[in-house]
């Protein structure tokens, strides 16, 4: 409620709608159908997409995606931005859903941000490296279950040093990246975030701001081993005299034990009981330790800072390009903008709405699964008995066969 007598409310409410109704929507996609998408001509990306909603779902005809079809395949698949983005000063948020139906074992879904004028139909093992950005969830068995967030700065591409897990169920997911004019990024997973910081720390786009003085190093006279051999301890007389194994005094030679044929007798050796191992001096502490040397630092004079990190002046498409060994991702609901306000709201509008039918038509889908198996492998076990029995039989009339012809 805002009251109308005070000037300084109504002021605050009209910026904070005018800032709301300035989120843009520079790219938006329910797989309604692929006008918009264009295929690589390149053979080797010859993967098939189609238009799906899989086996579960919340609504059959709102949660259709981009599915693939073929396994052991690469798939590539580009769409334009239907305006330019600059996110210069705005909020860069990237959001998509995946469904690994398929209950992936090695394959990528993830999707790549590429500057403007990039052709799809050229895609190919050089080209598909230029993106700007490439975000989203990889899987290859159970070493590698994490979300990918890179981003490519000054021609380098550099990886988050973040472990975030990715889900690796059967149903449907929503990532988002939101990265932000002040150097910060947050990632979320079904719009709970999963990990955020600052892209200055979290990547290594900057130089280090400090470096090892390279005119210090270690003195020749520094002690920084803790503990010691204790100088009064002497080892006992005699202790390297003990032997590590004896003649087993139990043993004997056998009475059937010939040397002219088996050779001399000798009796085996045991562990002996007395030995006591390498002597080893008692440690004491060190009187002259002086604790781990660490190296002074000094500024690095190749550090410069950037605080135009997070800007991107000309991202201008989205790509799949995506390895799969099982096919059956499907992809939905992308959302290129500048607001987290809009991309909360796809969610809610999309996800939020279906995630529930979807998991109860999963769960009955897999019910049904148990049982059919169950039936399966009793009739299997069935039909195993059934043709033990009658080899027996067969057996038996053998049998009889051959004891009729003896008579």
């Amino acid at each position: 409620f805002v009251d109308p007598s005070d000037p300084m409310r109504i002021a605050f409410a009209a910026l904070t709608l005018g800032l709301a109704a300035c989120g843009k929507v520079y790219f938006k996609e329910t797989f309604d159908s692929l006008d918009k998408w264009t295929k690589s001509s390149v053979e080797k990306f010859d993967g098939e997409w189609k238009l799906s909603s899989g086996e579960w779902y919340g609504d059959a005809e709102k949660d259709q995606g981009l599915r693939t079809t073929q396994d052991a395949k690469f798939y590539a698949l580009t769409a334009n931005f239907d305006e330019v983005m600059d996110n210069t000063d705005k909020d860069l948020v990237i959001q998509f859903s995946v469904k690994h139906a398929q209950k992936i074992d090695c394959g990528g879904g993830y999707v790549k941000l590429f500057p403007k004028g990039f052709d799809g139909t050229s895609l190919d093992e050089e080209t598909k490296e230029k993106y700007s950005i490439m975000f989203g969830p990889d899987i290859c068995g159970y070493a590698t279950k994490k979300v990918h967030v890179i981003f490519t700065y000054k021609g380098k591409q550099h990886l988050i040093k973040k472990d975030i897990k990715c889900e690796d169920d059967q149903l449907t997911h929503v990532y988002t990246l939101i990265v932000k004019p002040d150097n910060t990024y947050i990632v979320k997973i079904d719009g709970e975030e999963k990990a955020s910081g600052s892209l200055k720390e979290d990547w290594d786009f900057l130089a280090p701001k400090e470096i090892k003085d390279p005119n210090e190093s270690k003195p020749d006279d520094w002690v920084d081993q803790e503990m010691m051999d204790d100088p009064e301890d002497k080892k006992p007389e005699g202790w390297d005299d003990i032997p590590a194994q004896i003649v087993d005094p139990e043993a004997s030679k056998p009475e059937d034990w010939d040397d002219e044929d088996d050779g001399e007798w000798e009796a085996p050796m045991i562990d002996n009981p007395d030995y006591k191992g390498e002597w080893k001096a008692k440690r004491i502490k060190n009187p002259d330790y002086k604790g781990p040397w660490v190296h002074p630092m000094i500024p690095n004079p190749d550090y410069e800072d950037d605080d135009s990190i997070y800007n991107f002046k000309d991202l201008g498409a989205i790509a799949f390009d995506l390895w799969q060994v099982k096919s059956g991702t499907i992809f939905d609901n992308v959302l290129i903008s500048d607001s987290v306000e809009e991309a909360d709201a796809f969610l809610k509008e999309t996800y939020s709405g279906m995630k529930d039918a979807e998991k109860e038509m999963f769960d009955a889908a897999e019910k049904a699964k148990k049982e059919k198996e169950e039936e399966e492998r009793k009739a299997a076990e069935k039909e195993a008995e059934e043709d033990d029995e009658e080899d027996e039989e067969d057996d038996e009339e053998d049998e009889a066969s051959a004891g009729h012809d003896e008579l």
